[in-house]
C-alpha cells in the first residue's frame, strides 16, 4: 500500500518537475551578445530594457515590466537603455535622462508615454518636450539645464554605444548581464520575455555561486 501511494504522489509530481526544469535554448529563445558588453555594476546581475518611449509595444509592455521588477532581488539591478535610430529619439533619450537628473523619472516616464502613444503628440522638439516638463510640474529652466547638460549628453552617448554593441534590431528588447538578448520575435510574447529573463537571471546566479 505504501508503495502504490508513493507512486501517485510522484506522478502527481512529475508535471511540476517538468515545469521546473523547463530549459530555454541559445539561438532559439534567446540570442547571445558576442562580445559580451561590460555591465554598469558588476557586483550584481544587471538586466536592462531597450525601448523608445513611442513604441507601442513598449507602451503596453511597461505595466508587466513595472511588476516584474518588483519580485527582482537584491542581487539583480535593471536599467532602461533608450534606443536610437534616427528622428526625434535622441531628443526622447534626453528627455529620458533629464527626467533623472531631475528625480521625476515615473511621472515624466508616464507623460512621455502617454503623449506619444495615446495623445499622439510627436514631440519631435526641445520646446515640445520642455512644454510638457512644464506640465508636468518641472520649471522650464530646470529642466533646459538638465537637458542640455553635459552629464546627460554623455548618458545619451553611452546609451546609443551600447545599443550597437547589442545590435538590437527593434523594441522592446530585455538584456541580462551583457551576454544575453531577449526579443519578443524570438520569445514568442512579451510575456515570455519575462520568463526568459528570470531564467537567465538563475542561469547567471548560478555562475556567480559556483
Amino acid at each position: 500500500m505504501f508503495k502504490r501511494i508513493l507512486m501517485i504522489m510522484l506522478l502527481a509530481l512529475a508535471p511540476l518537475a517538468v515545469q521546473a526544469q523547463e530549459v530555454y535554448e541559445a539561438g532559439k529563445d534567446y540570442d547571445i551578445i558576442n562580445p559580451a558588453i561590460r555591465a554598469s555594476d558588476m557586483s550584481k546581475i544587471e538586466t536592462a530594457e531597450f525601448f523608445w518611449y513611442g513604441c507601442g509595444h513598449c507602451y503596453t509592455f511597461e505595466p508587466m515590466l513595472a511588476q516584474w521588477k518588483k519580485t527582482l532581488a537584491d542581487d539583480v539591478s535593471f536599467r532602461g537603455v533608450p534606443a536610437m535610430w534616427g528622428g526625434a529619439m535622441e531628443l526622447h533619450a534626453k528627455a529620458f535622462y533629464a527626467a533623472r537628473a531631475l528625480d521625476v523619472a515615473e511621472k515624466m516616464d508616464q507623460a512621455m508615454f502617454q503623449a506619444l502613444n495615446v495623445d499622439r503628440k510627436p514631440l519631435r522638439s526641445d520646446k515640445e518636450i520642455a512644454q510638457l516638463f512644464v506640465a508636468n510640474g518641472v520649471a522650464e529652466e530646470d529642466f533646459y539645464k538638465a537637458y542640455n547638460s553635459f552629464g546627460v549628453s554623455s548618458q545619451v552617448r553611452q546609451a546609443n554605444s551600447i545599443a550597437r554593441a547589442a545590435k538590437i534590431t527593434g523594441t522592446p528588447a530585455l538584456m541580462v548581464s551583457g551576454k544575453y538578448m531577449i526579443s519578443p520575435r524570438k520569445a514568442g510574447s512579451t510575456a515570455n520575455m519575462l520568463k526568459i529573463a528570470d531564467y537567465l537571471i538563475e542561469k547567471e546566479r548560478a555562475a556567480k555561486g559556483s
